[in-house]
């Protein structure tokens, strides 16, 4: 799907999005919207607006080895790793009302938006994505026990409302490619030339009794199928 750029293209695509859709809102407030390391919770909180805050990459189950894409006749890359990106969506805010209205906004623009097109990602990470690449965001599944231990391993930081999403289905391309077949061009057995040949029998006559199956005297303009009759 996408290079090794694909995980923070899609975190920053994300905190993007819903920076452009706050330009229409007015909040009375001055928004800001960032990707978070933990550290940052304790550091640089925000005042006001919206962080992602990424906890957890895991393999997406449901395309466990998704083939590689063909390169060349004869070489394709290797699996693709295909994750889901388990993040949470923190909304700030000086008081309960606008950190409530920022939280309600968020979720409404992405269940508006709940997919990430090419060109959204790659404007974040240029060429890491193919032209047919998307990734979903949905709600993730997290409980409230979870939300709170996340919470308490952030350097005793005091819980903000945060919402759990996935962003799932996204696939890292191998950098290295294996060596496949080449399509099969031709099967063992009768070489293929048009019906009643009036020389295919003392040919084909002769070569069986040779030990030979190929047929090399007959014209290479012959296509259609001969079938084993020699009766025709």
């Amino acid at each position: 799907m996408a290079d090794h750029r694909a995980i923070t293209a899609v975190c920053h695509s994300i905190i993007k999005l819903l920076e452009t859709r706050s330009q229409s809102v007015d909040f009375n407030s001055q928004l800001q919207f960032k990707v978070y390391l933990a550290g940052d919770f304790a550091e640089k909180p925000i005042t006001a607006g919206v962080s992602l805050f990424l906890y957890r990459i895991f393999i997406n189950t449901a395309y466990r080895n998704p083939p590689g894409r063909i390169r060349h006749p004869g070489q394709r890359d290797k699996i693709q790793l295909p994750l889901d990106l388990h993040f949470l969506l923190t909304a700030w805010g000086p008081d309960a009302t606008l950190q409530h209205s920022i939280a309600g906004w968020m979720m409404r623009t992405l269940a508006d938006r709940p997919i990430l097109a090419t060109h959204e990602l790659d404007a974040e990470a240029s060429n890491s994505f193919n032209r047919d690449e998307a990734v979903e965001i949905v709600i993730g599944e997290l409980n409230n026990e979870m939300i709170i231990r996340i919470w308490y391993m952030l350097l005793d930081t005091k819980y903000q409302l945060s919402v759990p999403y996935v962003a799932r289905n996204v696939h890292i391309d191998s950098s290295e490619t294996i060596s496949e077949g080449l399509p099969v061009q031709a099967c063992g057995g009768w070489r293929s030339f048009p019906p009643h040949p009036p020389q295919a029998k003392k040919i084909l006559e002769r070569d069986l009794i040779a030990g030979r199956l190929d047929v090399p005297d007959l014209p290479d303009a012959w296509n259609t199928r001969f079938e084993h009759d020699f009766g025709q």
